[in-house]
């Protein structure tokens, strides 16, 4: 799953330079660039928080059929 969290902290980044783009039509490299510095960072930090969130609800049914 390597490729895919590269390829969704990729999507980020291009999300985040567009979103920069139609806030300020004359936005500069630099501005461009830290947009698409926070755009990886933060989707990889997202699906970070979608795997312990879903690894969390697998042992808490884990959990649950064990007590059955």
């Amino acid at each position: 799953m390597g490729l895919l969290d590269t390829l969704g902290e990729v999507a980020g980044a291009i999300a985040a330079v567009e979103a920069a783009e139609k806030l300020d039509p004359d936005a500069g490299l630099l501005t461009k660039g830290i947009a698409a510095v926070a755009g990886f960072k933060g989707a990889g930090a997202l699906e970070e928080m979608l795997e312990k969130k879903d690894e969390s609800a697998s042992e808490d049914g884990q959990g649950d059929q064990a007590q059955a």
